[in-house]
Formats: structure tokens, C-alpha cells, sequence
């Protein structure tokens, strides 16, 4: 894999230089595998009607299962499923109604796919279901601040869970948010929560960090996290960027449409690929994983 000598804070711990390629881990459902010789693509299937890119596009389970299928033959390397949308000004559903949205593709999606899954909730009734169910990773919008429980059940269960910086909640990030140093303070407040996790007993593999582009930023944040993202990842863990079709992208570019930033969508985490990123969350694994695999072609051969 690739080094990036990279400053960061001392983490608690001792830390790995590198790390393997290939992380494998089971549920009782299942055995997963990963090669981060790559980036990896990670698709994202959304169950909700209100979802910011593509809210109420499935109306039946088996449309939903269908998309990701595509997804799978077209590079996706794994899912993120969300069945509660968490986009600026959304509202909380009850476990009861993200379950509903969420049971009826999952139970059927894992028995058809030989990708992992990640459930994305911050309920740890949800994760636990979806695990049993056969999700294999947790993306979690709060890193384990809303139900600190989750950070049990992804020890418990031995998963990678994803811990995303927001400032705020969904309903009110977007009210003019303000840092003082945004690089700094993501990376301080991703590392206390990587910390919290493996005092619940997540192994560090298994910890993912997303810096949260989109939540509880301005145009001139998200711009820093992704020039900077280098910095802004705490040494030793895997390190996520989720970028698809921000509307960041529309306010720099001049109002573009929501469905028109696929294109810059993928030249930013071409860059975010270059700066680090190993997990990249989109909403088309195609143009996304041409873009990054050229960056990479380009920049780093031997």
C-alpha cells in the first residue's frame, strides 16, 4: 500500500506503520473479506423517501436489491444501506420504522450478493438486527454518541464500525456552523472517539474514520477536510470520504443540479484518493472507481 508521512497526533496506543491489505472478519451469518490494495467503492442504497440525492427512489424491496446488484457488477466492492435519511433539516424516525424500511432488502440483498454490508444507523437495536440479519459493518452518523451502546455491539460482534465527525445533529448542523481550526478539531475529535471505541473493545482494524464532509460545514470546511484530509485522520486507522454529490459541489460550481455532480463528484475523490481515502461512499460505483483507479495510474505508479 501506499505511505503518506503524514504529522498526527500520538494516539494512546502503539499504531501499525502500514497495514495489511486484506481484512477479514465473520458474523454468524458470514465470512468477509477486503483487499485495501485499493481503494474501495463503497455503494450507497438508500431506503428513505426524503434522502437528499435519491430519497423515494425505490418504492418495492426487490427495486432496491436490483440497484445494488448493478452496483456489484458495475465495481462496488460493498454496500452502505440507510433506512433514515440525514440530510440537513431531516427529522429522527423510530427503530421500528428504519427496521421496516430496512429488513426487506437487507435479509434478502445478503443472500444474493458476496459483498459486505454496512447498516447506516446510529441505533444499536438497528445494528444489532441488521448483523443478525446479515449486515457485516456499522456506519454510524454520531461515532457512537447517540447510543453509546453501539459501540458494544461492534465489539460484541467483531465489525468494522465507521465513526463520522458532525457537528450538531441533522436537523440543526447547517445553522452556520463554526470551527476555530476545522482540521484540527476533526482530527481531535475523531481520535477521542476512536479512543472510546477501542475502550469498548473494537479492535483498531476494525475502526473506520469519516470526517463528515457535509455535516455541519461550510463550502470553505468541506473544501479544507478534502485538501487537507491527509491531516485530518488520525494515524492508524482506515480512513473514509464520503463526497457524492454534496451540495458543496453545486454552491462552488455555480448552482449545478444535484444529478450533474457526478463528474465532480468523481475528480474529488480522485483527489481524496491521492490525499488517503480508502473507502470511498457514492451513489454510482462506475465513474468512481474509473476516477480513482486513473488518479492512482497517474500519481502514484512506482
Amino acid at each position: 500500500m501506499t505511505s503518506f508521512n503524514i504529522n498526527y497526533p500520538s494516539p494512546a496506543a502503539p499504531v501499525m506503520e502500514s497495514w495489511p491489505d486484506f481484512l477479514s472478519w465473520r458474523t454468524k451469518v458470514g465470512e468477509w473479506t477486503l483487499n485495501f490494495a485499493r481503494p474501495l467503492i463503497m455503494s450507497i442504497i438508500n431506503l428513505t423517501p426524503d434522502s437528499f440525492s435519491d430519497g423515494g427512489r425505490f418504492r418495492r424491496p426487490e427495486e432496491a436489491v436490483e440497484a445494488a446488484l448493478v452496483e456489484e457488477a458495475e465495481g462496488a466492492d460493498l454496500f452502505d444501506l440507510g433506512a433514515e435519511s440525514t440530510r440537513p433539516g431531516s427529522k429522527q424516525v423510530s427503530e421500528a420504522e428504519e427496521w421496516a424500511r430496512l429488513e426487506p432488502v437487507l435479509t434478502v440483498l445478503a443472500k444474493k450478493t458476496r459483498l459486505p454490508i454496512s447498516v447506516d444507523t446510529y441505533k444499536a437495536v438497528v445494528a444489532e438486527k441488521a448483523i443478525a440479519a446479515g449486515a457485516a459493518i456499522i456506519n454510524d452518523i454520531y461515532a457512537g454518541r447517540k447510543d453509546p451502546r453501539i459501540l458494544d455491539v461492534a465489539a460484541g460482534q467483531r465489525v468494522p464500525i465507521i465513526l463520522m465527525h458532525m457537528q450538531g445533529n441533522p436537523e440543526t448542523m447547517q445553522i452556520e456552523p463554526h470551527y476555530d481550526d476545522v482540521v484540527t478539531e476533526i482530527n481531535n475529535f475523531l481520535l477521542e472517539r476512536a479512543r472510546a471505541a477501542e475502550v469498548a473493545g473494537v479492535p483498531r482494524e476494525l475502526i473506520w474514520l469519516d470526517p463528515g464532509v457535509g455535516f455541519g460545514k461550510t463550502v470553505e470546511h468541506n473544501l479544507s477536510i478534502i485538501r487537507h484530509f491527509d491531516r485530518i485522520i488520525p494515524r492508524g486507522y482506515r480512513r473514509v470520504m464520503a463526497l457524492s454529490r454534496k451540495g458543496f459541489f453545486g454552491k462552488v460550481l455555480g448552482n449545478l443540479p444535484l444529478l450533474k455532480r457526478e463528474v465532480v463528484t468523481a475528480a474529488a475523490d480522485a483527489i481524496a484518493v491521492l490525499k488517503g481515502a480508502e473507502i470511498i461512499r457514492v451513489h454510482r460505483a462506475t465513474p468512481n472507481r474509473e476516477a480513482v483507479d486513473l488518479a492512482r495510474a497517474i500519481f502514484l505508479a512506482p
